[in-house]
């Protein structure tokens, strides 16, 4: 093995695939250079041990920590299943983390448990100075017992320190402490005990809290103290994509930025991710309870606060409720409702109706005496909870309400932000109440920073191309770009684009165009000897064609709902032989979830699954459009190959090994080849990567039937003669 192949000691299976080992020698080759990476792999081509081998061996000759993170939880299951392998063969020390919320053995806030913290370790190192003292005084009294009079003298001294810690030792106690935390600091040998079982494995988060609680430990601290210098790290997002949390986390991990080899898999969903988390919101109830507490705030900077946030609270109410046409406020429901509020040539309208109202001595001056009245007050009520006076840490709204009136002030006009409203309904009091919004449309206002301070990073996912666009919209410097496809028998699979009517919304209602895809998706249920996953652009649409379908198939129909847990749904219809599943594209079982072997066989991907385009869709083509000065480039980055890339992860649910035989279908004609002539703008095949737009066949919806025959006959799939077509 050659010097440069020496990574390869950290591939735990016999032999890579042939993709696989030059991804990890180019990967390698880039990683030593600080080059990030674009990685375009299919599904089930072996894309995180591509990543991982050569990351870990890089990390290892530079003293640095790999970190691997997803937004999906299904993936996590899977690098904790490869990280397995890895530490089977290789010294490698992994370890596994979730937010402090879901490992916490008492249920509390982050804030509340920072302040549990802070007074159990106060509480422990009282009680230790304590008995320490104890044990002086008892030398010091035998000594002066045996007639030494200097040992009776400084245990005169000793006793009254003790006396003096004794009341402080009585105060400590009555604080509110987290006895989890407590026998972590007591317990002997417990952190001890804890590293060697961590890291005799890779330990899942549940399994540490298992640990944990059966020894009444905290395991989430003992976690933080032990990762110190490890070698692998499995995460979600929000570990890197958070501000906050990723500077804790560096630290807990004594790393710095440049000291971390980032793998972000379902790299795809990165621009959302990031979207969100530099967005900003806070609720009319926050503002409503920061008018409370400066009512019971008896300090001079309390009436300036009051005027600034009393104002910009009543200006949203006065302007959600003012959007209101007649019966609109009726039909507003549980989920949050947008108002769109902003204007092309000036400020949005709740800025205008808050300046219109604003009177004082300026605004500025009311939010900072807000703001630091309000960081005081937090830290009242932290040493009240740490004191015991208070069952709960309450967490200060009036600082919260002018940090946000602050940002809305200073960011809300700035290029890529789209200030917005939304109101819902309480489903307790059926009140409506508003929140305030400022939607970042521009990822890089984290993503950008993010890979400029790490030391390298790998953005993985079966649909990245085009490799210009991510690089463009997550603000990558020159990276290097890699794309390989299905490295499987081509024979064993067939890719269809049907050219049935183009679901255009406009269409869907057309009898004519229902009855031509309802007719097409039995014949493709029918054709195929086993089960069937379909896709559609919503669950609406979903539900309409298993309705119509029902009737039509000798099948059992299976209905995806939102908002209903699938795994139960995805256990029965696996469990079949001859079912058809029916999901929105945009789901969850569209992503990160595999339907291996026989689980499926054929998928349908029917019409071209555009999301919902509202305000916010349409403000972030606006900031699209000025960041890249394109004409178009806004509707191209921002819906048109987001929607392709969903459509891709939606075909690769199935043909999950090289021994897998399937056919996958686009129903739709604006993914045929031959339909881009007269569909002009509306076709698109173009947008695919050109190898899958080398594999799609274009085929008329009643040669679907006897194209789909013919390919599971001759890998003799059926039980017995083909169907009749």
């Amino acid at each position: 093995m050659s010097e440069s192949a020496d990574y390869q000691r950290f591939f735990p299976y016999d032999e890579p695939y042939a993709n696989q080992r030059e991804a990890m020698d180019r990967i390698h080759n880039a990683l030593v250079r600080d080059q990030d990476v674009l990685f375009e792999g299919a599904c089930g081509t072996g894309k995180t041990l591509s990543a991982l081998v050569p990351a870990l061996s890089v990390a290892r000759e530079q003293d640095k920590t790999v970190v691997i993170t997803t937004n999906v939880h299904q993936q996590m299951r899977q690098f904790v299943e490869e990280a397995r392998s890895i530490v089977e063969t290789e010294d490698v020390r992994a370890v596994v983390f979730k937010g402090k919320g879901s490992m916490c053995h008492i249920d509390v806030g982050y804030e509340e448990c920072q302040t549990l913290r802070d007074a159990t370790h106060d509480l422990v190192e009282t009680e230790r100075e304590y008995e320490e003292l104890k044990r002086r005084q008892e030398e010091l009294l035998e000594r002066s017992q045996a007639g030494d009079g200097d040992a009776a003298e400084a245990r005169a001294a000793v006793m009254d320190e003790l006396d003096a810690l004794d009341a402080e030792l009585e105060d400590v106690q009555e604080r509110n402490v987290c006895d989890y935390y407590h026998n972590n600091l007591t317990e002997p040998g417990a952190a001890e005990d804890f590293h060697a079982w961590l890291f005799e494995d890779v330990r899942s988060p549940d399994e540490i809290y298992e640990y944990a609680e059966n020894r009444g430990l905290c395991g989430y601290e003992l976690l933080k103290d032990a990762v110190e210098g490890v070698d692998l790290v499995v995460c979600n997002y929000h570990h890197l994509l958070d501000p906050g949390i990723r500077e804790a986390f560096f630290r807990w991990l004594g790393r710095e930025p440049e000291d971390v080899v980032a793998v972000f898999d379902e790299a795809h969903n990165l621009e959302d991710a990031a979207r969100d988390h530099a967005s900003r919101e806070c609720s009319e109830r926050t503002f409503a309870s920061a008018l409370d507490e400066l009512d019971d705030a008896d300090d001079p900077r309390a009436g300036p606060a009051r005027n600034v946030i009393e104002t910009f609270h009543d200006a949203l109410c006065r302007t959600y409720d003012g959007s209101f046409q007649f019966g609109d406020r009726e039909r507003v429901g549980e989920n949050w409702r947008d108002v769109p509020i902003a204007n092309d040539d000036r400020r949005d309208d709740l800025t205008l109706t808050f300046l219109q109202s604003y009177s004082g001595q300026g605004i500025d001056d009311d939010l900072e005496a807000a703001v630091s009245l309000g960081r005081d007050l937090d830290e009242e009520y932290e040493e009240a909870y740490r004191n015991g006076e208070r069952d709960t840490r309450t967490e200060c709204q009036t600082v919260q309400a002018g940090q946000f009136v602050r940002a809305w002030m200073d960011d809300g006009g700035s290029a890529g932000v789209y200030p917005v409203l939304a109101v819902r309904r309480d489903e307790g009091t059926d009140e409506l109440y508003g929140r305030a919004e400022l939607y970042s449309c521009l990822p890089t206002r984290v993503t950008g920073d993010l890979f400029d301070a790490l030391s390298a990073t790998i953005l993985m996912s079966a649909t990245l191309q085009p490799f210009d666009v991510t690089e463009a919209v997550l603000g990558l410097d020159d990276p290097i770009t890699m794309a390989y496809g299905l490295d499987f028998p081509p024979e064993n699979r067939r890719t269809y684009a049907v050219e049935t009517p183009a679901l255009f919304a406009s269409e869907r209602d057309d009898p004519d165009v229902q009855d031509t895809v309802a007719t097409t998706i039995r014949n493709a249920v029918r054709m195929t000897p086993g089960n069937t996953l379909a896709f559609f652009p919503n669950y609406g649409e979903a539900e309409r064609y298993a309705e119509r379908v029902d009737p039509l198939v000798d099948a059992t129909v299976y209905r995806d709902e939102p908002g209903v847990a699938v795994e139960d749904l995805r256990t029965a219809f696996v469990a079949d032989e001859n079912g058809l599943l029916c999901t929105s594209l945009w789901g969850t079982l569209a992503e990160g979830v595999s339907f291996d072997g026989d689980d499926a066989l054929s998928v349908l991907v029917v019409g071209v699954p555009y999301p919902h385009l509202d305000e916010r869709a349409e403000a972030v083509q606006d900031a699209y459009d000025a960041a890249f000065d394109g004409t178009d480039t806004g509707w191209r980055y921002a819906v048109e190959i987001p929607t392709v890339r969903k459509t891709r992860q939606a075909l690769g649910r199935v043909l999950r090994s090289p021994d897998d035989v399937g056919v996958r279908a686009l129903l739709d004609r604006r993914y045929s080849g031959r339909a881009k002539g007269d569909l002009g703008t509306y076709s698109v095949n173009g947008t695919f990567p050109m190898e899958t737009r080398d594999e799609l066949l274009d085929v008329e919806p009643q040669k679907l039937t006897f194209a789909m025959r013919n390919f599971y006959a001759d890998h003799d799939a059926y039980d017995g003669e083909p169907p009749a077509p």
